[in-house]
C-alpha cells in the first residue's frame, strides 16, 4: 500500500536526489502536482534554487523546497534519484533505515545494474522503479535549464508493486511530462543502453554534440559498430529490445538532444566521474558473462578511463 493512497493528489511529498539538468527538468514538472524537495550535494546550487526557484526555458519559475541534508528528504511518498549512476551509493547511503520502507525509488538514470546499486544501499525490500527517458535539457545556471524537443519516458517494476510503477507513470503524466508504464523494462533499459553506448562516449571523446556523430562518416561508423555489439550482447541475453533497427532508433534518441554534448562531456569537462563502467563497461562485461566479444565498446571504455585519468590534477 503506497502511504499516500492509490491516487496522485497535490499535497504529494516529493523528494528529488540531484538538481543537475535532469533533475531541475523532472523537479519542475513535479513541482506542478505535489510538494517537490530537492537534496543536491553543491551548496550554492541549493542557495540559487532556494532563492529563485526552478524554471524550463521561458517559464516563470516555480517554487520548490531545498533539503541541507538526507533527513529533510526521509517523509517522502517518492524519492526519485537524478544523480550519476557513479554516485548512487554515496547519496542513498543516509537514508539506509530512515526512508518509509514503502516509499517507492525511481531511477531514470544511466546504464544497468541501478536497482542493485539502490537496493545494496537501501535494502533488497526497497519498492525500486526504474525507467528510460529520452527527455533532453541542457543546464544554463542552477535552477535553470533549457529544454529543446520534448522525449517520453518509459518506467516499469524492480521490485516495486505493478500499481507503484502506474501510479509513478500517472504522477509522472500529470505533471505533463509523457509517460507510459511496462510489464518488464528490461528490453528498454538495454535500448537505452544500446543507444548511450554509440553515442555518450563518442561525444566526451570527441568533443562535440551528439548531432554531429551521425553526419560524419567515420564517427557513425564506429557509433554503429558500439551499438551492433551491444545488440549482440542483448541477443545473447534473450532480451527482446523494443526496435528492429538500432541505428534509426539511435539517430531517433539524438534528433532529441541533437544540439547538446553528453553527459560524460559534461563529466569530462567537470572532472566528474563519468559512467562510462556503467554504460560501455556495462555492455563489455555482460559480453564476457555470454561469450560475446565487443572490442569496440573494450577500447572506448580504455580510452574514456584513460582520457579521465590524464585529465586529473
Amino acid at each position: 500500500m503506497w502511504p499516500f493512497g492509490p491516487s496522485v493528489t497535490n499535497d504529494m511529498r516529493i523528494g528529488i536526489i540531484g538538481a543537475g539538468a535532469m533533475g531541475t527538468l523532472f523537479g519542475f514538472h513535479l513541482a506542478g502536482v505535489g510538494e517537490v524537495t530537492m537534496l543536491d550535494n553543491n551548496p550554492a546550487v541549493l542557495e540559487a534554487i532556494g532563492e529563485h526557484g526552478i524554471a524550463v526555458n521561458d517559464s516563470p519559475a516555480r517554487r520548490v523546497s531545498v533539503a541541507r541534508s538526507a533527513r529533510q528528504l526521509y517523509g517522502s511518498q517518492v524519492l526519485f534519484l537524478f544523480v550519476k549512476a557513479v554516485d548512487t551509493l554515496q547519496a542513498l547511503r543516509a537514508f539506509a533505515g530512515e526512508l518509509n520502507p514503502v516509499t517507492p525509488v525511481v531511477s531514470l538514470q544511466n546504464g544497468i545494474g541501478n536497482d542493485e546499486a539502490i537496493k545494496t544501499a537501501l535494502g533488497g525490500a526497497v519498492p525500486v522503479v526504474l525507467g528510460v527517458t529520452t527527455e533532453s535539457s541542457l543546464m544554463l545556471a542552477p535552477g535553470r535549464v533549457r529544454s529543446s524537443k520534448p522525449g517520453g519516458t518509459i518506467v516499469g517494476s524492480a521490485g516495486a508493486a505493478p500499481a507503484t510503477s502506474r501510479t509513478v507513470a500517472e504522477l509522472l503524466s500529470g505533471s505533463g511530462l509523457r509517460c507510459s508504464v511496462v510489464y518488464d523494462i528490461r528490453p528498454h533499459l538495454w535500448g537505452k543502453l544500446v543507444a548511450n553506448a554509440a553515442v555518450n562516449a563518442m561525444s566526451a571523446l570527441l568533443d562535440c554534440e551528439v548531432g554531429a556523430i551521425p553526419r560524419d562518416a567515420d564517427a557513425a561508423r564506429l557509433a554503429r559498430a558500439l551499438a551492433q555489439e551491444a545488440v549482440s550482447v542483448a541477443t545473447a541475453l534473450k532480451i527482446s529490445l523494443p526496435f528492429a533497427d538500432a541505428w534509426q532508433y539511435i539517430t531517433e534518441v539524438i534528433d532529441v538532444g541533437a544540439d547538446s554534448k553528453s553527459s560524460m562531456a559534461f563529466d569530462l569537462q567537470s572532472r566528474h566521474p563519468s559512467e562510462i563502467d556503467h554504460i560501455n563497461g556495462a555492455v563489455v562485461a555482460a559480453g564476457r558473462r555470454v561469450g560475446i566479444p565487443t572490442p569496440y565498446n573494450e577500447a572506448v571504455l580504455r580510452l574514456m578511463r584513460a582520457r579521465e585519468a590524464l585529465g586529473r590534477p
